[in-house]
């Protein structure tokens, strides 16, 4: 499962998403706050090029750590690293795939939109405990709980199908939902595990090994073939499971737009609040128990010989069971909430819109916007500042500055260009370390391409 994290961790961009939040009227700005107000009839993404996000994090290492020409072994280099982590430092995967986008106006107060994506979001906390225990052993921690507490994982990969309406109440409020079916391909997740092993001085041998309240248990759906109890391995089976595959859940999003001026506006959203129901392809593992383990006495008999190993694996089973069952159990969406302030000032322009009517806007905007993230042992926080420029009315520019988990100078950019009826945009953060993508926690690359019609 580490191994896997890590993987795709060195193997995929990331996505600044405070850069596309508010954007320039684009249509990918929906999916971050149902109620953004937009200015054209309709809009249909390019089929798989609309929109291709990927969000990597990692705290407590970077790549140059394990991988740096430093004349240092690389054994050493991740016994650094190990060491140098604790159990809230983790690794952070989310990539989302628009297959198909869409939107319509029914009237000047109404925009729908919908379409469907495919998206992996997975989050690992590294179990200190646990690292310290499998690399240096227990000997020379004497008195030192192991708690199995810190292991916490989540992996999700799932298709998403999503029908929004954004409603413009008056001049100054606009309100927005969004409804989700959820359709989960592959899960892994464990969470709220306790028990500990204690290692003191023994009485009847050099050491007494104590595990105490052992309740450890790792669900899985998707991953193993219920009926042969084998690993699934078609990745066509995956994707087909993405699209109303046997383990659907749903959710919202809400989001409002508030003018408190002409130069002055209040946007929040709330994403992502749901969960899914897996029924099919389960298989949970579990371990359960307390055990007290003092070593074995040998003692040798030549007549009578003595299997200890099996005679201890036995009775360390029957202390502490484990098993699998194919319990359904429910899995919860990481709900997202952003929030930012706008203030537009400079040049008035005008701008062509679906009304056949031109709309007064400015030139510049400055503003703050706040990110978080429910994760499973803390929510994850970012402030970005921004400065956003129109420098035709078909080519716009935007510059953040974000400070978060990973990073106090995170510097990103996007544009956006419209030709005809075709729009393109893309968007990079982390400017200040593209001469050193290696060490650094995060990094961003994000495109997509639209067609809109005024």
């Amino acid at each position: 499962m580490y191994l896997l994290f890590l993987f795709l961790a060195v193997t995929v961009n990331a996505q600044n998403r405070q850069v596309l939040y508010n954007f320039a009227d684009l249509p990918q700005s929906l999916l971050l706050n149902p109620a953004i107000e937009t200015n054209y009839k309709f809009h249909i993404g390019v089929p798989l090029l609309s929109g291709f996000s990927a969000d990597f994090g990692s705290t407590g290492f970077t790549v140059s750590d394990l991988f740096a020409n430093n004349n240092v072994s690389f054994n050493d280099k991740v016994n650094n690293v190990l060491n140098s982590l604790t159990e809230r430092d983790f690794l952070k995967i989310n990539t989302q795939i628009e297959i198909l986008s869409g939107g319509y106006r029914y009237n000047n107060k109404l925009y729908f939109s919908f379409g469907f994506y495919q998206e992996t979001d997975g989050i690992l906390y590294f179990p200190n405990d646990g690292i310290t225990f499998i690399t240096e052993g227990n000997a020379s921690f004497l008195n030192r709980n192991f708690t199995a507490s810190q292991l916490l994982y989540k992996l999700d990969v799932l298709g998403v199908l999503h029908f929004g309406v954004t409603k413009k109440i008056n001049e100054k409020l606009s309100l927005g939902g969004r409804f989700k079916i959820y359709s989960s391909a592959l899960n892994l997740e464990t969470a709220n595990n306790r028990g500990t092993l204690t290692t003191t001085e023994g009485t009847n041998n050099i050491f007494t090994h104590t595990f105490s309240d052992v309740d450890i248990e790792l669900k899985t759906s998707g991953l193993v073939n219920e009926t042969n109890d084998e690993f699934i391995t078609d990745v066509g089976s995956y994707l087909k499971n993405t699209f109303f595959g046997p383990n659907l859940g749903i959710g919202i999003d809400f989001g409002f737009t508030y003018n408190v001026s002409k130069q002055l506006e209040i946007t929040g959203s709330i994403l992502d609040f749901g969960f899914v129901r897996h029924k099919k392809n389960i298989k949970n593992s579990f371990v359960k128990g307390d055990y007290i383990f003092e070593g074995i006495q040998f003692d040798y008999d030549a007549d009578n010989q003595i299997d200890y190993w099996r005679q201890l694996d036995k009775d360390f089973r029957e202390n502490i069971p484990s098993g699998s069952n194919l319990n359904p159990y429910t899995s919860f969406r990481p709900t997202k909430i952003n929030s930012s302030l706008r203030y537009s000032f400079g040049e008035k322009r005008s701008k062509y819109c679906y009304d056949n009517t031109y709309k007064d806007f400015y030139k510049n905007a400055v503003g703050v916007q706040l990110f978080s993230i429910f994760r499973p042992l803390s929510p994850q926080v970012a402030l970005t500042g921004f400065y956003e420029t129109s420098l035709s009315k078909k080519f716009h520019a935007k510059v953040t500055y974000t400070v978060d988990d990973y990073s106090l100078y995170n510097i990103g950019a996007g544009i956006s260009c419209q030709i005809g009826k075709i729009n393109f945009y893309g968007m990079v953060d982390n400017l200040a370390q593209f001469n050193d993508i290696a060490s650094t926690n995060s990094m961003s690359i994000q495109l997509g391409f639209n067609t809109i019609f005024n």
